[in-house]
């Protein structure tokens, strides 16, 4: 059970480059060995002249299998979306956050998350 009383925060950002999913997508967050997080904020953002798909989806260690998260979403040009909105999920020791474009796109993809000790993991 992970020890509430105790969090760091952390954020990471990653220009996504990746146009495959799964496997081949890019990585954007990984938890760390021996925590649990919870994602507090995601945030898509495209930089590109144009309108493109931006995908997102999460890698589950347990049972190593990807979930789509975001699924093509269409971004208009120069414009941001908040995944998460006001909400928040969890992700557990090895879980990711990966991400691919469609191909000519600009995505930068910012995650900021708590993240518990949880020696059970």
């Amino acid at each position: 059970m992970p020890d509430l009383s105790v969090s760091k925060f952390t954020t990471e950002n990653k220009r996504v480059t990746s146009t495959s999913a799964d496997g081949s997508a890019d990585v954007v967050y990984t938890v760390p060995d021996n925590y649990s997080a919870i994602v507090r904020f995601l945030h898509l953002s495209n930089g590109t002249s144009s309108t493109k798909k931006a995908n997102v989806q999460i890698y589950h260690n347990d049972n190593t299998s990807y979930q789509t998260l975001v699924n093509s979403l269409s971004m208009a040009a120069n414009t941001t979306h908040n995944v998460v909105s006001g909400n928040f999920f969890t992700l557990h020791q090895k879980d990711k956050i990966v991400s691919y474009i469609e191909s000519g796109m600009t995505l930068d993809v910012t995650i900021s998350v708590e993240e518990y000790f949880d020696p059970a993991r």
